[in-house]
């Protein structure tokens, strides 16, 4: 996937106000309308210049694209960085609404398959309205989810700035963790949202849960797993192990004659959820390498001792 730099497509800088945003837009689409324009390429370059306006005529679509840095170049390899959208506030369906339509491969990956959209809700004289929920993700570990956990979250908004700019505005909040919490779920936190108009209450906050990437253990949905390194002889002759869990340790039996990628089940261990997962452990057989005349000997005891041919299947 490469990168699309948005400002160059649209010959803007970095801190255009949305005045200029605007005027390079009708600008740039008079000149490259498929129905009037005469460049040869006039269609993919006004396609390219809608995107790059979705994105930054909206304060919280560029916002969250500023995110990304100013040092990559149009049509670099891209992949968005890790946790790039952590903390990142929006208002109305966060990365939920509005119609991408053809938008690129970058646009969907940053902002979802239909994007995102913010719902501004305007003023009149003597209403009093609620103010809008907003919408956030936060990283936990996964043992929070085992434990509970109380953590302080910083949140950033976009607002715009006396002149017409974007800027990015901090708020720090103190976010209770439920134990059995799993990705995907929403933690709502009333009256966190946008202010009311009037006398109207505030909208609500909910914080999307996502999990940091752990060194030992992947989740999916309830389920927890573990890849553990295990010897021939191990998996060959049967053994106890000590395994890891986000609980702690466990002795573990290993039934002879197990194979690559066998899986064993310790049913419940998983996510703590009302219906608890399971923690699955993955069997991954590790060869001992032959840098030893002694080793050398084992194999080639192991060559004589057995009728084994892996291929056979295939015909080798």
């Amino acid at each position: 996937m490469q990168y699309k730099d948005y400002y160059k497509i649209m010959a803007l800088s970095r801190d255009a106000s949305q005045d200029e945003v605007k005027r390079s837009y009708r600008k740039l689409a008079r000149k490259y309308h498929p129905d009037v324009s005469k460049e040869a390429d006039a269609e993919a370059k006004f396609k390219e210049l809608g995107e790059a306006y979705e994105v930054l005529k909206d304060p919280e679509k560029r916002a969250a694209y500023n995110q990304l840095g100013a040092n990559w170049k149009s049509g670099q390899d891209f992949k968005p960085p890790p946790n790039w959208d952590e903390g990142f506030e929006f208002k109305g369906g966060g990365f939920t609404g509005g119609d991408a339509g053809d938008f690129s491969d970058f646009f969907e990956q940053l902002f979802g398959r239909e994007g995102f959209q913010s719902a501004h809700t305007g003023r009149q004289h003597g209403e009093h309205l609620r103010g809008q929920d907003s919408h956030a993700k936060i990283h936990i570990n996964l043992e929070d989810s085992y434990h509970g956990a109380t953590h302080t979250v910083t949140l950033s908004s976009p607002e715009m700035n006396a002149q017409g700019q974007v800027q990015v505005k901090h708020r720090n909040l103190n976010v209770k963790i439920p134990k059995g919490i799993k990705p995907g779920q929403l933690i709502k936190l009333a009256g966190q949202g946008s202010p009311g108009i009037g006398s109207g209450q505030a909208g609500d906050l909910f914080l999307e849960i996502a999990f940091n990437a752990h060194p030992l253990y992947r989740v999916a949905e309830t389920d927890v797993y573990l890849d553990l390194p295990v010897t021939p002889w191990e998996a060959a002759l049967g053994a106890k192990v000590k395994v890891p869990t986000p609980e702690g340790s466990v002795d573990l039996k290993i039934p002879p004659n197990s194979r690559q990628g066998g899986k064993l089940r310790l049913a419940g261990r998983g996510l703590p959820t009302k219906t608890p997962g399971d923690f699955y452990v993955v069997l991954q057989i590790v060869l001992p390498a032959a840098t030893t005349d002694q080793a050398k000997a084992a194999y080639q005891n192991m060559q004589q001792a057995f009728d084994f041919n892996p291929r056979q299947s295939i015909g080798g």
